[in-house]
């Protein structure tokens, strides 16, 4: 126990040095934001990968659907990192960085306004952004708040909750997208280290691949196939997702305005997507072992009434598997993860109040200095907001993360895609699909269907109704004039 404490302790430390670094060289607010703008590869590749990666996945993700889903979870791992990553970058790095320099935008907010020439998109897509990444940030706190409690039985899980909070609060605060940037570089290393660990005694205590297939497939036959019991669809829904919101997610396509020339997307695009192969699939696979390690019979305080409590299954397998003197590193692992996550969830929630918001629409003239200061305290005000959801714990992880995910991706995919590649996608078309993608998602969640399955649905509307709305309304306003010069 002391061993961990002083590592812990160390840890700590080490953070708090790179928020000093940051703060120091953080001048203005596009300091504070993007990092000057001049992120090189290697910060920028695992900056993009450990925000996409965090204890939700490795707690709450990996936990439930390795349970139901069994090896078919690792194809969420592979297709996240083959479309949430490798794609993501290839089609729309160097187009998100161009479009920035010149529009002049530094925010999705501020590109869809300028794009389409709506000042109540930028309206709708701030407010967005606070309120569905709040229950994701939620998320991420409920994730890692699980294994510290388990890791240290004296610690309670509202004290996790807050020490969480308060930790994370002070580093970003402090040096912003510099001190985030530098980091998430030094946690890459360590989940890379982490989840090496974490595979090789994971195969040792169950005696090899398969050894593991063998009794997934005494359990259930399909938990060992590649496509799990629940069936093709609920796996798809989740597959799409986790892979293709990203190409909506803010706090994802920031790291792209503040990337430093082309051929650092090259290279941060082949980094971040090994990077992310490794972490995805090792994570949904461990998971699937969850029913080889754990049950009603062996482990009852994690069932209840039968049924399992998704979100305490993955603490409890790594407690099993890795040695007492090495469970740290596993520690550090999922810590590293979640604070990344947590950044840049913080900077991007408090952009959409300090700079898309207030100088968007309350005082346009606001100075640097007063907009970086308020960053840092819309920064604190999300963390409180956040903390206040984990403590009351709405519901599973995967709930949580597949309608925060569900809804920015309903809401932003259409009109951000289209936006993006088309010069016809057209104001009419951009807020149609922003519109009927997140009331799909919403009303179909609210009516029982799960979030994946609700989110999907959304995202696919969003994406389809763009361009037929823009085609009819495009159609629509050339007839006035074509009648009139028929008429003369």
């Amino acid at each position: 126990m002391i061993e961990k404490i002083v590592i812990l302790a160390l840890y700590a430390i080490m953070i708090l040095v790179v928020g000093f670094i940051g703060m120091r060289k953080t001048k203005s607010f596009h300091d504070f934001f993007l990092g000057g703008g001049n992120v090189g590869p290697w910060f920028s590749a695992f900056s993009y990968a450990t925000a996409y990666f965090s204890a939700v996945v490795f707690i709450g993700f990996a936990g439930k659907i390795g349970w139901g889903f069994g090896f078919s979870g690792v194809w969420i791992g592979v297709f996240n990192a083959l479309v949430g990553v490798l794609a993501v970058w290839h089609f729309l790095g160097w187009r998100i960085h161009k479009m920035s320099r010149e529009m002049g935008v530094a925010t999705l907010s501020e590109y869809l306004e300028k794009r389409y020439g709506s000042p109540f998109m930028k309206l709708f897509t701030s407010v967005s952004i606070f309120v569905f990444l709040v229950p994701y940030s939620a998320a991420v706190f409920i994730g890692l708040s699980y294994l510290f409690t388990s890791s240290f039985p004296l610690l309670q899980y509202w004290q996790a909750v807050v020490f969480m909070g308060v930790f994370t609060a002070f580093y970003i605060v402090m040096g912003g997208y510099k001190s985030m940037s530098l980091i998430d570089t030094l946690f890459g290393m360590i989940m890379v280290g982490g989840v090496i660990l974490m595979l090789y005694f994971t195969l040792g205590s169950a005696g090899g691949l398969g050894a593991i297939s063998n009794m997934l497939s005494t359990i259930d036959t399909k938990l060992a196939a590649p496509v799990g019991p629940p069936g093709i669809w609920p796996l798809f829904s989740l597959i799409f997702l986790t892979s293709v919101a990203p190409f909506a997610m803010p706090q994802l396509l920031q790291k792209f305005y503040a990337i430093k020339d082309k051929r650092s997307i090259r290279i941060g695009m082949v980094v971040s997507t090994v990077f992310s192969l490794l972490i995805g699939c090792t994570a949904y696979f461990i998971g699937s072992t969850s029913r080889v390690f754990l049950s009603a019979e062996s482990h009852p305080e994690l069932f209840a009434d039968g049924v399992p409590i998704f979100d305490a299954l993955m603490p409890q397998l790594l407690i099993e598997v890795i040695p007492d003197s090495l469970f740290i590193i596993i520690l550090l692992l999922l810590l590293s993860a979640s604070m990344s996550t947590l950044a840049a969830l913080i900077l991007i929630s408090s952009s959409s109040l300090a700079k898309d918001f207030y100088a968007g629409f309350i005082n346009k003239e606001v100075s640097d200095k007063k907009l970086t200061l308020l960053m840092r305290g819309g920064s604190v005000f999300f963390i409180i907001v956040s903390m206040g959801i984990a403590l009351a714990k709405p519901d599973t992880i995967v709930a949580i993360l597949g309608i925060s995910w569900g809804a920015i991706g309903s809401a932003f995919l259409g009109p951000f895609i289209w936006g993006l590649f088309t010069k016809k996608a057209n104001k009419a078309g951009a807020i149609s699909s922003m519109v009927a993608g997140l009331t799909v998602c919403i009303v179909l969640y609210l009516l029982g269907m799960s979030s994946p399955e609700a989110g999907t649905l959304g995202m696919v509307t969003s994406f389809a109704v763009n361009p037929i709305v823009s085609n009819l309304s495009a159609k629509l306003s050339t007839k006035p004039k074509k009648a009139k010069e028929n008429v003369v």
